[in-house]
């Protein structure tokens, strides 16, 4: 369960009587949209409905069989954010916007790079001004993977940005091959691989393009900066940069 200063409050009036709950605010979106598949235990504030969540008044059994033919609340639940109203106080509602637009920006950093400057990482703080400068803001009541385009579209006036994918070779010397390649193939897809003779060990990963200074100091950390790295253009090749 979530806490009460976390939930947003779900209400739908029917049949002249009215019910609320206590919810996640994003876990109400998505259930509202059909697209929630979590457990929805673990989303709500309280195991049950209300006739008014802040005094803690419950509705007549009664209504509850009329409305939704059934007094179970985690039947009800569901039905009453897909067909009430979701009530988001001014407060709430800041708090979404800048917990979604701080999404949006690690988001776009770690898959943007700049196109004009050898596919190098912008940092989140070039995202977050080139956002400003555009008059991009975060809708708190959509997901953030369905604003990404409308960001990039915003951006690309301001920034050269584009998003892309980076494959890299990367060579572990035996002293650091076991450990290190387990966190490694973590990273991103692992393409390819081969074990060398020497006990080395020898990893093409895809990742997302703009996380590759976050890959390079995982490689360095693991091996003690003693791996090799090339940047792959043909998936069939192995080396070293």
């Amino acid at each position: 369960m979530i806490s009460l200063d976390e939930a947003v409050t779900a209400r739908l009036e029917s049949h002249g009587a009215r019910f609320e709950v206590l919810v996640d605010p994003d876990a109400a979106l998505s259930i509202k949209r059909d697209e929630f598949d979590g457990d929805l235990e673990a989303v709500i504030a309280a195991e049950d409905v209300f006739e008014d969540a802040a005094t803690g008044d419950r509705p007549a059994a009664d209504d509850l069989e009329t409305v939704f033919e059934t007094t179970d609340p985690l039947e009800i639940i569901p039905e009453v954010i897909r067909r009430g109203d979701i009530q988001i106080t001014a407060d709430q509602r800041r708090e979404m916007q800048d917990r979604k637009h701080r999404q949006l920006v690690d988001r776009i950093t770690r898959n943007a790079v700049n196109p004009q400057m050898d596919n190098a990482p912008h940092p989140p703080e070039r995202i977050e001004r080139a956002l400003e400068e555009a008059g991009f803001s975060v809708d708190p009541m959509e997901p953030v993977e369905r604003q990404i385009d409308d960001a990039l579209d915003a951006l690309r006036p301001i920034i050269p940005i584009r998003f892309d994918e980076i494959i890299i070779a990367v060579r572990l010397p035996s002293d650091y091959a076991g450990s290190g390649q387990a966190k490694i193939r973590q990273f991103g897809e692992l393409e390819r691989e081969e074990w060398q003779s020497d006990g080395s060990w020898v990893g093409v990963i895809e990742f997302p393009a703009g996380m590759q200074n976050d890959f390079y100091d995982l490689v360095n950390e693991v091996s003690s900066g003693e791996a090799e790295t090339r940047v792959v253009k043909d998936e069939d090749e192995l080396g070293t940069r």
